[in-house]
């Protein structure tokens, strides 16, 4: 594989921001750009036309286009598994054999979901969702964002081992009208298996004759679900060359879709093909996704950047940064091409962020006077979710703006610690309203930028090893067959005796 120069970015001048914006009387609109009812405004960050020529070439010489085609017409892009990364055609835009057999399963899913609401497996009032990772952080992303005011069913999402989160999710639940969902690509994660069948015991403690009879398997090994005890008809498959942390868009969102309501898991889907169609046909240069990773990589490889902020000014969005934690670290935190030689470089930053306003009597401090560097994301609703006074919109609204103008603005001070240097970088994402939407848009978004730094960097963000260790390593020393530091032997011998 050859390797592109990226000499062309690392020498790119550093021009403040402020003479960026005078320079250029069409930065605005040269950065900015609105898909599927979100304005992204990428003005703010150090990209101007020389960055943009840089890149783009470096995007040619990476072979970038091809790589993007690949992915859409489902060809092994997860090179270390020999897989395809088909998530796409979960909502319509891959290979046609793929996409067709997503709509079946999507059909599946739906018949499944008519026969619960139809009181096939008795009166159900609250779902169980017991999964990790992309099983979980997915699906409570979307209820989080926007069932607030759903009445159809409670959900509970399960994914931490800690009994006390199980505890905690089952308290208000009445064991004879719950239904579990079981998600689990492989059906072997023992983190949820072992929630799974904790719950199990729950139902039968409580008198429900027949648990497995209230088990919905979401899984890519169907063989393995039954193995497991639950039934062919009550399992819903997704791809095998879906990953994880790609999932929500497959039958790893049920407890969205039937929490929700379909129609909206179908606009969640719709949203999402809108993103796809923008990111495979619009000119680099007014690419959302595209240029959102151009100013990533601007910041790791230009400017030494070692973290990325996301704040939400919407409470229905405090998942966000948690769900792109995943998306984008478990994605991108690799060290080697995907030829298995050293990347020689900076790859994924490291994620992490919180809520307007919250988060400017915290972490702002630093963002505004500290000494990293720390390219910053705002993310903001036109039309509120609550139903209180304007006054509170518009004050969230006004604060998330001001926080972006005042980062790149500064205020000089004859007293240093009132001084603000300024020429700190964000960018905004304005969506009309959170919506099924707007919300597939937004996260198919994310995917999309996610791939475009990989594919520039030459590396596979599909596959995920770097979690494996620890867990082999756990179960070894349950087994007793693991030898340990002398810490962590010291530590074993103090907790179990």
């Amino acid at each position: 594989m050859a390797t592109p120069d990226w000499s062309a970015i690392e020498s790119l001048p550093r021009t403040p921001l402020r003479d960026l914006f005078a320079a250029d009387a069409d930065r605005l609109s040269m950065l900015s750009t609105d898909v599927a009812g979100i304005h992204f405004d990428f003005s703010k960050t150090h990209l101007d036309g020389a960055a943009l020529d840089a890149f783009a070439a470096l995007a040619k010489s990476a072979d970038f286009a091809a790589k993007r085609e690949a992915l859409f017409a489902g060809e092994p892009v997860n090179v270390t598994e020999g897989r395809a990364a088909e998530h796409t055609a979960e909502r319509g835009e891959g290979a046609e054999d793929s996409v067709a057999r997503a709509a079946a399963y999507h059909g599946r899913m739906r018949g499944l979901i008519d026969a619960i609401e139809g009181e096939a497996l008795g009166p159900i009032r609250h779902i169980l969702h017991i999964g990790i990772g992309g099983s979980a952080l997915g699906p409570e992303l979307l209820i989080d964002a926007l069932g607030r005011e759903m009445d159809r069913y409670d959900v509970a999402i399960v994914s931490n081992i800690d009994g006390c989160a199980l505890e905690e999710a089952i308290a208000s639940f009445d064991p004879h009208a719950t239904l579990i969902a079981v998600a689990s690509k492989t059906f072997t994660t023992t983190e949820t298996l072992l929630n799974a069948t904790s719950a199990l015991d729950w139902m039968r403690e409580h008198g429900v004759e027949d648990p497995y009879g209230r088990v919905i398997a979401l899984t890519a090994a169907p063989d393995k679900a039954i193995d497991w005890g639950v039934d062919e008809t009550r399992i819903l498959p997704f791809a095998e060359s879906v990953g994880g942390r790609y999932s929500l868009w497959s039958s790893i969102g049920f407890p969205a879709a039937i929490a929700l309501g379909w129609d909206a898991f179908e606009e969640l889907l719709d949203g999402a093909a809108e993103m796809d169609r923008h990111f495979r046909l619009t000119d680099l240069r007014s690419n959302a996704p595209v240029l959102a990773a151009f100013a990533d990589l601007y910041y790791t490889q230009n400017r030494g950047c070692e973290t990325r902020g996301v704040f939400a000014y919407d409470e229905r969005l405090r998942l966000l940064p948690s769900y792109l934690q995943q998306l984008e670290m478990e994605s991108n935190g690799k060290s080697v091409t995907a030829d298995g030689q050293p990347v020689g470089r900076a790859t994924a930053p490291i994620t992490w962020g919180g809520v307007g306003t919250d988060a400017q009597h915290a972490v702002f401090q630093l963002l505004h006077q500290g000494t990293h560097l720390i390219p910053l994301e705002f993310l903001a609703v036109i039309e509120g979710g609550d139903t209180l006074a304007e006054d509170h919109h518009r004050a969230l609204l006004l604060n998330c703006f001001a926080q972006g103008a005042a980062l790149m603005a500064g205020r000089a001070n004859d007293d240093p610690a009132r001084a603000y240097a300024g020429d700190r970088p964000s960018m905004t994402l304005l969506l009309d309203e959170l919506d099924p939407r707007t919300l597939g848009a937004l996260i198919a978004f994310y995917e999309h930028r996610t791939f475009v730094s990989a594919a520039l960097l030459g590396i596979n963000p599909f596959d995920q090893f770097g979690v494996e260790l620890g867990k082999e390593m756990a179960k070894a020393a349950e087994r007793g067959g693991q030898d340990f530091d002398p810490s962590t032997d010291d530590l074993i011998r103090r907790a179990f005796g």
